[in-house]
């Protein structure tokens, strides 16, 4: 069996305030970290049915960079979910609510997307 592994490093500052985010991963194609300035992880607990989430972003994360990231994030999630649902009618159907929802937000937000 394969094992990898992904190293996240955050610096605070004296308030707990993400000042550097970096991230390496044991099969990635360089050894060194990399930098960030936010990150969303989400894990599922199996055990007690929900969500944990870990959401940081560095103090230098601009708003356009921000709403450009949750764009991003959410159309991958919908992918995600698709290829989950291998081919359930119904969880096409809602994740083409969510893409026009994207939309939505990119007009809202004036994120650039590329068609």
């Amino acid at each position: 069996m394969k094992k990898a592994e992904i190293k996240l490093t955050i610096e605070l500052d004296d308030e707990n305030v993400p000042e550097n985010i970096t991230w390496e991963s044991s099969d990635g194609k360089t050894s060194e970290a990399l930098p960030a300035k936010a990150l969303m992880l989400a894990l599922w607990d199996h055990q007690y049915k929900n969500t944990l989430r870990i959401d940081l972003w560095t103090k230098e994360m601009p708003l356009d960079e921000m709403a450009r990231f949750f764009y991003e994030t959410l159309q991958t999630m919908g992918d995600t979910f698709i290829r989950a649902a291998g081919g359930d009618k119904i969880a096409e159907a809602v994740i083409g609510d969510l893409r026009d929802y994207c939309d939505h937000f990119a007009e809202k937000m004036d994120v650039a997307v590329k068609k």
